[in-house]
């Protein structure tokens, strides 16, 4: 029995996930415009597994969103995320933002492309098939009208970076999905077990987020 508590904090969601052998038994997140995961973010640790009567002690792991992201976001739940595995001396994974977000949709046909603001006409973006393997990676893309011309395909767009483009992206071939604008530490849950089933762990002492881009104070 292997329980992983997941953090996600790379947007303006604080999302926090218990798992029990890959599926997710317990969530707490919210979504502000203040950015409130300092406040919030252990909080919900702490309610989460009160709630669900399990002790720091049965963790086996920690899971953490790595990115791409807010910079503030990413260094509150990555310095949380290893503090804990630091003081219960448990392994520490790392799941690629943009493929749990991509792993809230299902499709059939066509690809996914989940996006993350990135400010202005900037996103952080990376392209799923239907299996959600990533089939270009993470990349910032200026979006224009002209963007994806090159894709035939049904485009499934989904983020708080694919609302801005809306009026942008008009081709029929875009099919916006509204409803998905954040990622979860839900969807972290199967990606952190299947790394702890192979040991897939992070250094602890030298992880960084994955921030795509230098921080740049007035951005």
């Amino acid at each position: 029995m292997s329980f992983i508590l997941s953090i996600e904090t790379a947007t303006k969601n604080c999302s926090i996930a218990l798992s029990e052998n890959g599926k997710t038994v317990a969530l707490k997140e919210i979504a502000s415009h203040n950015f409130s995961h300092a406040e919030k973010l252990h909080v919900f640790i702490e309610e989460i597994l009160i709630e669900n009567n399990i002790t720091f002690k049965d963790l086996s792991a920690i899971a953490v969103s790595k990115g791409p992201g807010s910079y503030t976001g990413l260094r509150i739940g990555v310095s949380s995320a290893k503090g804990l595995c630091y003081a219960l001396n448990i392994p520490l994974i790392s799941v690629d933002t943009l493929t749990a977000l991509a792993k809230q949709l299902t499709i059939e046909d066509g690809i996914i492309i989940s996006m993350i603001d990135a400010r202005r006409m900037e996103v952080y973006a990376a392209f799923f098939n239907p299996q959600f393997e990533m089939i270009k990676n993470v990349e910032a893309l200026i979006i224009d009208e002209k963007s994806f011309s090159e894709i035939e395909s049904t485009i499934h767009l989904i983020g708080d970076g694919a609302l801005k483009f809306k009026e942008t992206l008009t081709d029929d071939k875009f099919k916006f999905h509204n409803d998905i604008i954040y990622p979860s530490a839900n969807e972290m849950s199967s990606f952190a077990f299947e790394k702890y089933k192979i040991s897939d762990f992070e250094n602890v002492a030298y992880f960084e987020p994955y921030y795509l881009k230098d921080f740049v104070l007035n951005r």
